[in-house]
């Protein structure tokens, strides 16, 4: 199971549902906090067209270089970057298997999401047609 989604004391339960996964407190670990700022989502938009060094994507950027440095730090720790060196540079590149799971995880949602409306839609057309 995906480390975000894994059963520990960081976890908040769900009282609704108890076979739901809890939600992560840790927004470090977390993709989805990583993904709610703006900067960081632009930060993966430049990415997905390759690996860029930390000045290569300020100067395509509004923010400092150290400001996009603390955001690819929390990206890594969310795993939706990883880095390597080249030389002296640090270059970040998209982590496919992090991004995967969170597609996987969204797609569970509409998947459920589109089975209950098919339900709901169904057993209105029966409730009218009687």
């Amino acid at each position: 199971m995906r480390s975000w989604l894994r059963s520990r004391d960081q976890r908040v339960s769900s009282q609704k549902d108890p076979g739901m996964p809890a939600v992560v407190s840790d927004p470090a670990r977390d993709p989805f906090d990583a993904l709610g700022d703006p900067n960081r989502r632009e930060i993966l938009r430049l990415l997905s067209h390759g690996g860029k060094a930390v000045t290569e994507l300020a100067a395509d950027m509004p923010i400092s270089r150290p400001a996009v440095s603390r955001h690819l730090r929390l990206l890594k720790e969310a795993q939706l970057v990883t880095e390597h060196a080249e030389g002296t540079r640090r270059i970040y590149r998209l982590h496919e298997k992090g991004l995967e799971a969170v597609r996987e995880y969204l797609d569970g949602l509409w998947s459920d999401a589109s089975v209950r409306f098919s339900l709901l839609a169904n057993n209105s057309r029966e409730k009218g047609g009687d």
